[in-house]
């Protein structure tokens, strides 16, 4: 029998999915495909996925392992001794911070799926979450399908786009239980330095507000050391921290993060990601504690590469008018847009029309990122170049 719209079984969508769309990427991603298959050769420099290999001693681990015929079985939820303990010293070198392997770590299966096990783990209906605007679109689906209020607090370029945290402390704040913040900040490349995050571990413990601090990008063009939010003193007692190695090791598609902070939270997220999951390959796992063990001439080398390839995403932004911001961390460079243009997704359509090179709007971001684009270094020099030619050719957009 063959069925119709009409005639198909209806299964309704569950509510908590209701202010909750496909994430923007994974359309976009359609929506240039089928422009490639229709023969428009476009240039992707909207996405934030490293195109570099991780370093060899990363894949020599991995294959060395899963030749193993023990190493194919479900892993522990809380992963590997030697991976906790690489996450462990990984801290304690980088960040100078000393965490107990046995209780202050969890390793993830990227931290994005981390994300989403804090928020099930703490939040629900009747509860607020305070997220950047702009910020990660994850941050806002995570708290609404989790159920709670989303509050928005401002980041701004007058700012430095650093949140005015005495303002956000006359509003009303007795149901936000969690904060997430994000430094060095996606989408506009700003770094924190300690004395902000004093005054917010400060904030946190007055109003007794769980911090959760999205730390991915701090060895990425960062000319300064990597910051911790754990390395503030009191830190421990009201923050959690993830990281990840997909941009910093190159393991993007490896999916490796952690989190990490205090036992008791840790625990309590545990009860609901060993629902979820069934751990990491030990392969993966393997290879996760040779790229933590890589020093100072890997993070040289990887920065050499993204300081060449800045140049020209520069000299692109330039040529169509943007004003790119100083001192930016990370893996993209963010740029107010000509003044002839209505915002960042005007003159993203207008770029893909007519020079075929995709650019990310900063309005997905949130609405104080209407005025700005997002221009990502994951690509070779030499399509940088052939963007950059295109942009010429056709001039002033």
């Amino acid at each position: 029998m063959t069925t119709t719209p009409e005639t198909r079984m209806q299964v309704p969508v569950a509510s908590r999915l209701a202010h909750t769309g496909e994430y923007y990427f994974s359309r976009k991603l359609r929506e240039l495909a089928a422009l490639n298959a229709a023969g428009a050769n476009i240039i992707n420099l909207g996405i934030g996925s490293p195109d570099l290999p991780p370093h060899p001693s990363v894949t020599a681990a991995l294959t060395a392992t899963a030749a193993l015929p023990t190493a194919h079985g479900y892993q522990g939820y809380q992963g590997t001794p030697a991976l906790r303990g690489a996450m462990a010293e990984f801290y304690q070198r980088h960040y100078d911070v000393a965490l107990d392997p046995a209780s202050e770590i969890m390793p993830l299966l990227g931290s994005k799926e981390g994300l989403m096990h804090v928020a099930m783990t703490f939040l629900e209906a009747g509860d607020a979450v305070l997220i950047p605007n702009p910020g990660y679109p994850t941050y806002r689906a995570v708290a609404e399908i989790c159920g709670a209020e989303v509050r928005e607090y401002d980041l701004t370029a007058a700012a430095g786009w650093l949140p005015d945290l005495d303002a956000l402390a006359q509003t009303d704040l007795s149901r936000v239980k969690l904060m997430l913040v994000n430094y060095p900040h996606m989408p506009t490349g700003t770094a924190a330095d300690l004395p902000f995050l004093t005054h917010l571990v400060a904030f946190a413990r007055q109003h007794q507000i769980l911090l959760v601090h999205d730390n991915p990008y701090g060895f990425i063009l960062n000319e300064t050391p990597p910051v911790s939010l754990l390395a503030v003193p009191g830190a421990r007692e009201v923050a959690l921290e993830l990281n990840s190695l997909s941009k910093s090791h190159n393991l993007a598609g490896w999916r490796v993060g952690m989190l990490v902070g205090r036992a008791d939270l840790l625990a309590d997220v545990l009860r609901f990601k060993s629902n979820m999951d069934s751990g990491m390959f030990l392969g993966v796992q393997q290879a996760a504690v040779a790229a933590l063990a890589l020093g100072p001439d890997w993070f040289s080398e990887l920065n050499a590469t993204y300081r060449a390839r800045r140049e020209l995403v520069v000299e692109l932004l330039r040529a169509l008018g943007c004003n790119p911001t100083p001192g930016q961390v990370g893996l993209f460079i963010w740029a107010a847009v000509p003044a002839d243009f209505a915002d960042g997704y005007a003159l993203s359509d207008a770029v893909l029309a007519r020079a075929r090179v995709f650019l990310t709007p900063g309005g997905i971001f949130g609405s104080n990122g209407n005025g700005y684009i997002r221009v990502s270094l994951c690509q070779p020099e030499t399509v940088l170049r052939e963007a950059l030619k295109r942009v010429l050719v056709v001039n002033k957009i």
